[in-house]
């Protein structure tokens, strides 16, 4: 069994480090280089050095305290270098550059404050202990930041500059809108979970009485805006990196967001009358006014 769950995690790694290495090659076709290397392949190349640097110590303590921080470091250590190492920025690669290092040093922090008070991290408790099962979710997570920032970093890195344009304004203000839902819902959550009042209970007021999920809905609405926001300046294989918006839908609701998170709540309410109406009238993603 061991063996087999190794042999999987190896091929894990090998398939996230050949994904890395496509979007890499394709979000470099006509960008920026600096020392005759592309500057998207540079930042691809550190947001996977990040994590695995990151795993050594980790793996040695056996602990996952500092994954997420790590993911949201990886965010930031990533969009500086694509803005210090590509050709002077306009308006546009400006404005995209603080969007993510805004969400990026927001989530990060919000995420570690969230598993310092837990102390645990439920994902990790059965992978920690394997050594390259732990070794491919951070090299996983180095993926994450690579495809999630993808569009991102065609515009700080692609040398082609265009007006903000229609698409620029439009998608700067579904990013806003994203963002805003998700910094609401998750303090509407970290409220609802601190009143001593709420233990043992599912919160179902704010925004979580209109979706079980408007937090990863807001993630999925800042993508989409962001990918907006990149359409102009995008040549070539950089289209490619379109595959932002689309990964962070696939992840959140396929992967390691909704589905795991709604395994979690029907083991934890589910039967009881007041979670089970919860369930069928509020949508499980895309917000929709209580009682309609």
């Amino acid at each position: 069994m061991a063996e087999r769950s190794n042999n999987q995690a190896v091929i894990g790694i090998i398939i996230g480090v050949a994904l890395g290495a496509a979007i890499s090659w394709a979000g470099s076709d006509g960008g920026d280089s600096w020392g005759g290397v592309p500057v998207f392949a540079l930042c691809g190349l550190l947001a996977f050095a990040i994590n695995w640097l990151a795993f050594i110590p980790s793996a040695i303590a056996q602990t996952e305290h500092y994954y997420d921080l790590v993911g949201g470091l990886t965010y930031i250590s990533v969009t500086i270098t694509a803005v210090l190492l590509s050709a002077d920025l306009d308006l546009r690669g400006t404005i995209v550059s603080a969007m993510v290092l805004i969400w990026s040093f927001r989530l990060a922090t919000f995420l570690f404050r969230r598993i310092a008070k837990a102390g645990t991290d439920s994902r990790f408790d059965e992978i920690k202990t394997r050594p390259v099962s732990f070794l491919m979710a951070w090299t996983i997570q180095g993926l994450w930041v690579l495809l999630t920032a993808a569009a991102a970093l065609a515009v700080i890195t692609g040398g082609n500059r265009e007006p903000l344009g229609v698409f620029g304004y439009v998608g700067i203000a579904i990013w806003l809108a994203g963002f805003l839902i998700e910094v609401v819902a998750d303090s509407q959550k970290s409220s609802f979970k601190a009143d001593p009042n709420n233990e043992g209970r599912f919160i179902r007021t704010g925004l979580w009485a209109w979706s079980r999920h408007p937090n990863y809905f807001g993630e999925i609405v800042i993508w989409i805006g962001m990918a907006f926001i990149a359409v102009p300046v995008l040549e070539g294989w950089q289209w490619a990196t379109m595959i932002s918006p689309l990964f962070v839908i696939f992840l959140l609701t396929r992967v390691s967001g909704i589905p795991m998170l709604e395994k979690k709540a029907d083991q934890r309410w589910g039967g009881q009358d007041d979670y089970e109406a919860y369930k069928r009238n509020t949508p499980v993603l895309i917000p929709k006014p209580p009682g309609q």
